[in-house]
């Protein structure tokens, strides 16, 4: 592995992670649904559109600081919500969250995850978001969100494009279940990963922390698979929502949206932020890239909203990208699950500042010194993205 100074970008956490974790895992965390379009497209949509250099002007004091939801950050940039970050290190989660709390940005802990809201709560100081799948068990829905609460975290966010599961043929293909199914191609392969698995046997978080013990007749996890295959709702809808945020009662966010009537609904509802997202290209395969379907969202709702955009983001010049298009913030999911499952905490804490670095620099080449100020100006080919 090379020595985490020498890293310089996403691609070298990802060819470092490809490495380090057990196939089932990495595929898990490095692809999409059915052919995979939407996935790539995330990325190159992003990387067609071109910045307008300026010179000459003053760039001498810059920040990339500002707010989201009321919050402070150290730049506009969440840590989306990821399942199973803790398979692709021990303790995944909770080693995520103490990076984004050292950098000052927010980290959003998955209704799938393995650590769980308490393991999370108790080893970090700052309050984080968490992100709720709504499941047909009302009642355990119900308590997740009471947990929530009870944890202090700042803001829930609702994931709304997950009422049916895109088909991954490589799960599929690896037999990817938790912990590792084991057959003769998954035992040859662990064997490959030798300090993943000296992690893992060191830490008993590796089932579904929030769900195990918690769920309704899910006490191990041979019933955590049935029970997960009947509970995600095809009948959610935005009536759904009222009932919510009254549990909640605190800043909600809704994740999914792809649509500006849908944008509108989440605006009716109540929502404080919105989410951009194609769910990184897992679910509907061919639908447009996130960072496509940005600008018509945030021109009919960004002045009631917070609009964010989660998708292809690889890099600090993609959030500006983002920001250009009308986003007040982006999401990261893949980017810092490859510095996660290659480096740890570390590997995310640097992965950020990277981030932080291409952003400020980029911003700087395109005359300006402050995030707030970015607009489409700052692209050549602002339209390339429709």
């Amino acid at each position: 592995m090379p020595a985490l100074n020498k890293i310089t970008c996403v691609e070298d956490f990802r060819r470092v992670a490809r490495r380090r974790v057990p196939r089932m895992f990495y595929d898990y965390m490095d692809s999409g649904s059915w052919t995979e379009s939407t996935y790539r497209a995330n990325e190159s949509d992003l990387q067609a559109l071109k910045f307008r250099q300026r010179v000459a002007v003053d760039i001498a004091r810059r920040s990339l600081r500002t707010r989201l939801l009321g919050e402070d950050v150290a730049m506009p940039l969440a840590l989306a919500p990821t399942g199973l970050t803790g398979m692709q290190r021990a303790d995944g989660e909770i080693l995520a969250a103490r990076a984004a709390e050292r950098f000052g940005v927010p980290f959003t802990l998955s209704t799938m995850s393995i650590c769980s809201i308490e393991d999370v709560a108790a080893r970090t100081s700052r309050p984080f978001w968490f992100q709720l799948y709504v499941m047909r068990d009302r009642d355990f829905i119900g308590r997740l969100i009471d947990r929530a609460r009870a944890a202090r975290c700042s803001a829930l966010m609702v994931t709304l494009d997950l009422q049916v599961m895109g088909q991954r043929h490589k799960d599929i293909k690896n037999g990817l279940s938790t912990p590792p199914r084991p057959t003769l191609a998954n035992l040859a392969n662990l064997a490959l990963k030798p300090q993943w698995c000296l992690e893992m046997l060191r830490t008993p978080r590796r089932a579904f922390g929030n769900i195990v013990g918690h769920a309704k007749g899910v006490a191990d996890m041979r019933s955590l698979a049935s029970w997960t295959a009947e509970q995600f709702d095809a009948a959610l809808n935005w009536d759904d929502l009222a009932w919510i945020k009254e549990r909640w009662g605190g800043k909600l966010i809704v994740k999914g949206i792809m649509d500006e009537q849908d944008a509108r609904h989440a605006v009716d509802a109540g929502a404080d932020a919105l989410v951009v997202s194609n769910h990184g290209g897992r679910q509907l395969d061919g639908a447009p890239s996130s960072i496509a379907a940005l600008p018509g969202i945030a021109q009919a709702v960004g002045d009631r909203i917070e609009v964010w955009m989660d998708g292809g983001v690889r890099s600090g010049q993609d959030t500006l990208r983002a920001l250009a298009l009308g986003a007040r913030g982006v999401l990261i999911g893949r980017a810092f699950l490859y510095a996660l499952a290659a480096y740890g905490e570390a590997g995310v804490l640097r992965c950020l500042e990277l981030m932080a670095n291409e952003l400020d620099v980029t911003m700087a080449f395109c005359g300006r010194t402050r995030v707030q100020d970015v607009d489409r100006r700052v692209l050549v080919n602002p339209e390339a993205a429709c």
